[in-house]
């Protein structure tokens, strides 16, 4: 089982959650203040550490199997990102989906990092 932090569609109620079941719920959070959030191509979002101004992060925490993380989850993630660890907001850490580095997509990245929530985020939009 590994602690995995959800930002996105993955997320209670949103079209890839399925891709949990039976993963167990442990809590909503946010990152530590210590990320930039960007909407990619509007589709998805992504999270990319900085040294300075980032900012927290809202999301959920799943205890997954690491078989379902490999053969569910990582290929359900578009091309644009990759798994990474994340800080909590606690000071734990937990794996997440991180904006590929270097970035070499054709899709737009719009900085949501002041909202900071994809739901609110979508909700807006």
């Amino acid at each position: 089982m590994a602690l995995m932090f959800f930002n996105g569609g993955a997320m209670r109620g949103g079209p890839l959650h399925h891709l949990l079941s039976g993963s167990p719920f442990v809590t909503t959070t946010t990152t530590a203040p210590k990320y930039r959030f960007y909407a990619v191509g509007d589709q998805c979002p992504a999270l990319y550490p900085v040294s300075h101004g980032g900012a927290a992060v809202t999301g959920e925490v799943y205890d997954v199997p690491l078989d379902d993380l490999r053969d569910k989850v990582l290929p359900a993630e578009p091309h644009e990102l990759e798994l990474g660890v994340v800080e909590l907001a606690d000071g734990s850490s937990a794996f997440a989906m991180l904006l590929r580095r270097p970035y070499t997509s054709h899709v737009a990245l719009r900085d949501i990092t002041e909202v900071g929530d994809w739901r609110a985020y979508r909700a807006s939009a």
